[in-house]
């Protein structure tokens, strides 16, 4: 019954995602040619939203599914790897098109170009997690 939840959440989040135009490549392509507001308040939005909710999670307010409280960890601050972090994932967003989490909206779609950026997006997932044992914290 949880995982209908989370199938009804996700399909939600996908519709969203549509609606707002999230998905669209021109609303990307504007984003970067600083021609338009939109995505930028989607994302300041975002980014608001998850500051609410990770406080939430620190004072104990919000348990997972199992009724545990969500323990999050402290990240070690590091300006250089931010920078070359972000700048890596702005490429990619850029080159692609689509940023990771319209991705599956995209492919819901029927724009089967995608499945090789999702593939992409896979296997620089599972190459970060073979190296990250190896990276500087």
């Amino acid at each position: 019954m949880k995982n209908i939840i989370f199938l009804i959440i996700g399909l939600l989040f996908g519709i969203i995602l549509t609606k707002s135009e999230v998905v669209s490549w021109y609303r990307i392509y504007e984003m970067f040619k600083f021609q338009s507001f939109q995505m930028y308040g989607i994302i300041g939005s975002a980014v608001l939203v998850s500051m609410v909710f990770m406080q939430l999670f620190k004072k104990g307010v919000i348990k997972n599914y199992l009724g545990e409280n969500i323990i999050t960890k402290e990240k070690n601050k590091g300006f250089i790897r931010t920078i070359v972090g972000g700048t890596i994932f702005g490429f990619g967003w850029a080159l692609s098109g689509a940023c990771p989490g319209p991705m599956f909206a995209l492919v819901g779609h029927g724009f089967t170009s995608i499945l090789i950026v999702l593939l992409g997006a896979t296997i620089g997932a599972f190459i970060y997690g073979v190296l990250s044992k190896k990276l500087p914290n």
